[in-house]
């Protein structure tokens, strides 16, 4: 049960201010520079499908005898072979392209005296260099944002091949036409960087909610709680990390918790949720009712009710010996929310509960017959697959007393070992019911976790993991923007 939203840590490039947390975190990630080195081929990819795009205005003139008219200038490839993404520490993200390349070709109309000539250029832009800066921001709802773009981009030259029998002729023209071509497709480069980041990438993050229904009962809050830090090996993310009830969203725990912290660096990404995070998670369930069953009839183990039947037969007996055959229940119900305990030897979860005795006549109220404490201790697993986080519980300690007086806990010494079965059989599968389908983390579409480690500290756990793209940066975008269509027009 655990989100956190990674998910658009992934546009380049960024520039951050740093700010001190508002309240602690209960989930952290970091993104290292073995991740951005990944990211840099995808934002390649991105922003020469962006350049691809660029449309140029109809160029008309007369240079000397010439009248000319270029049109349906077109980019036919782009070569951003020298592209780096990097970080820049109090910053943010800078992605640079130095002495690429840009392929293109134009159709043309030229009078010179009484010559009219038609036929296509190809040209070419070389040296061309981009620099580009992104502002990525918490905004007012804790939502990331892309705030501001800086941008600088030049082409050293530009050179055009003319075809046809006045080819030659054109030399002079072509060199006016070019330093004409490159002053307009200089102006052309940064808008389009612009557009891409603070329109498609910005309505892609809008998509994802900060707070979101994890199922029918809990919902998780992962806004941020401050904005992002940037140092030359990491940018680091803090969220609040906390789930809470569907049906109580006002009961919230205030946290308490160590705050994690992330030392490593060698995997792309980190995920670091602290003991807060989990107890947030079963608190809001505790809170919408999910700890609470009733175990009667097909539910009830044979063997478990006839020890019940043996142990509180003189009890049947002084109540109403007409009661004898009636069908026999438990009632368990968690006394308090559960809590999470993670030390380097494992995470561990100890929950107590009130366990009653109760004998069902028909057509009438049900009859208590004993009530007891159980206190029990949980081994929790966590795991994680692709974009989900799952917990798994296992039973690790079990112990039960009598809440009316200590002969009475004497006497349900026998009733400990069916207990602990029941429970492994009933109330384990109930919890892992609700754990062990997990919380997706909001990766955008295309984006996955992989080769995953987890580690446990005192007090917060450390996932360690690689990023694998099934998609290009291009097709979660309009991914992201096909979704927010979708949910405008319900």
């Amino acid at each position: 049960m655990i989100s956190c939203p990674l998910s658009l840590l992934f546009f380049s490039p960024v520039v951050f201010s740093i700010m001190a947390s508002a309240e602690p975190a209960g989930c952290k990630i970091r993104i290292t520079d073995r991740g951005l080195e990944m990211l840099k081929f995808e934002t390649q990819k991105f922003v020469e499908e962006e350049l691809s795009n660029i449309t140029m205005p109809e160029m008309k003139g007369q240079e000397g005898r010439f009248q000319y008219t270029i049109t349906d200038v077109k980019i036919r490839e782009l070569n951003l072979t020298h592209a780096d993404l990097q970080f820049i520490p109090e910053v943010g993200l800078l992605f640079d392209v130095q002495n690429s390349s840009i392929s293109l070709s134009f159709d043309r109309q030229i009078l010179y005296w009484f010559f009219f000539d038609t036929g296509n250029i190809n040209a070419s832009a070389e040296g061309v260099n981009i620099n580009t800066v992104l502002n990525l921001i918490r905004d007012d709802e804790g939502r990331l944002k892309i705030n501001n773009i800086t941008c600088d981009a030049r082409i050293a030259k530009m050179r055009a091949k003319f075809s046809g029998t006045l080819g030659r002729v054109y030399d002079f023209l072509g060199r006016f036409l070019t330093t004409g071509m490159r002053f307009l497709l200089n102006k052309q480069i940064c808008p389009a960087l612009k557009h891409a980041a603070l329109v498609h990438v910005n309505s892609m993050l809008e998509t994802i909610p900060v707070r979101s229904e994890v199922n029918d009962y809990i919902g998780i809050d992962y806004s941020l709680v401050d904005d992002p830090v940037v140092t030359s090996r990491s940018l680091d993310m803090h969220f609040r990390g906390m789930f809470y009830s569907l049906s109580h969203q006002n009961h919230t725990l205030v946290n308490y918790a160590v705050d994690p912290v992330i030392r490593e660096y060698d995997r792309m990404v980190y995920l670091a949720l602290s003991e807060f995070f989990f107890d947030s998670g079963l608190f809001s369930y505790y809170t919408a009712g999910i700890f609470e069953m009733h175990i009667v009839n097909e539910k009830m183990p044979k063997d478990l009710e006839m020890l019940l039947r043996t142990t509180y037969f003189g009890a049947i007996m002084m109540l109403n010996p007409a009661l004898v055959d009636a069908p026999l229940s438990l009632h368990i119900a968690v006394k308090s929310p559960p809590k999470t305990t993670i030390k380097t030897s494992g995470a561990t979860v100890a929950m107590t509960a009130i366990v009653k005795v109760l004998v069902l006549p028909s057509g009438q109220p049900p009859v208590q017959l004993s009530s007891m404490t159980m206190e029990t201790k949980f081994n929790a697993k966590v795991s994680m697959k692709g974009k989900r986080l799952a917990v798994q519980t296992d039973l690790r300690r079990f112990k039960i007393f009598s809440n009316q007086s200590a002969l009475e806990s004497l006497a349900l010494i026998p009733l400990q070992a069916p207990l602990k079965t029941m429970l492994q059989m009933s109330v384990v599968p109930l919890i892992n019911n609700w754990t062990k389908q997990g919380v997706r983390i909001p990766l955008a579409d295309g984006m996955d976790f992989i080769e995953e480690v987890v580690e446990y500290h005192n007090g917060f756990i450390v996932i360690g993991a690689n990023l694998h793209f099934s998609k290009g940066l291009r097709e979660m975008i309009a991914g992201g923007n096909k979704t927010e269509t979708e949910t405008n027009n319900i």
